[in-house]
């Protein structure tokens, strides 16, 4: 059980952003060099209520990326989780073969400099790993299965040149840098940014799986794929 303390006149918001990020910031304690932490870090909302965001924002990488860097006031920038988010909108890849459409994300953002180190958060291995081409898309993509867990863990919009070294069942240890944030030019043509995502059952899929879904599929999708906030008694004291 995590208790926290906080001062007894302290706004309410804060106290649910504080302890939201007491408990990402064990679960990523190896994500990135620096936990996160109050001083260092911003919730990022990309969401459809978020009247802010429009065509005029996000349908141009350089403005989207303005924006994201405005918001992140030299901090980084985390959320997203079943977030649902019209900015998809703009690329062809997220309409589905029905009437509804891809829209909700599966994953954690982490939104911060291209060039940002990655650290693997538990022992693995190397499952698969390619470069996802297309705009919208992850770009260079990496998968680690972690048996003892029985979980795989994926990043998405890392560097090309991080593929490079990688074989397929090549032993990770925990806290072993894995890669580093791409730029636009090579990340699928966002603002530079991790995705990170757990998955329980990869179906098959082999360097790439579903980072965002439509609310036909939510249920299916938030199971198997959990909450990356909530996974940290995963960790043991060496982590924390």
């Amino acid at each position: 059980m995590l208790r926290i303390l906080f001062p007894t006149r302290i706004n309410a918001s804060l106290v649910v952003f504080s302890i939201h990020l007491r408990n990402l910031s064990i679960m990523i304690h190896r994500l990135f060099t620096e936990p996160l932490s109050l001083r260092n870090s911003v919730v990022l909302d990309l969401s459809a209520t978020n009247l802010e965001l429009n065509p005029s924002i996000y349908g141009s990488v350089s403005t989207f990326q303005d924006y994201i860097e405005g918001k992140l006031g030299g901090k980084m920038g985390f959320g997203g989780y079943l977030e649902h988010r019209v900015i998809y909108e703009s690329y062809e890849n997220f309409a589905t073969a029905s009437t509804d459409f891809r829209n909700i994300h599966l994953g954690m953002d982490f939104w911060t400099k291209a060039g940002t180190p990655i650290f693997a958060p538990l022992k693995g291995e190397v499952h698969s790993f390619q470069a996802n081409q297309g705009a919208g898309n992850y770009g260079p993509t990496i998968i680690l299965y972690h048996p003892a867990e029985k979980i795989y863990s994926l990043y998405g919009h890392v560097s090309m040149a991080d593929l490079v070294p990688l074989e397929i069942g090549l032993p990770i240890a925990a806290g072993q840098l894995i890669g580093h944030l791409g730029n636009t030019t090579e990340n699928g043509g966002w603002p530079p940014h991790l995705h990170f995502q757990w998955i329980r059952d990869m179906q098959g899929f082999h360097g790439d799986y579903p980072g965002v879904c439509s609310q036909r599929d939510l249920l299916f999708y938030a199971n198997n794929c959990p909450d990356p906030a909530n996974f940290y008694p995963l960790f043991n004291h060496e982590f924390r």
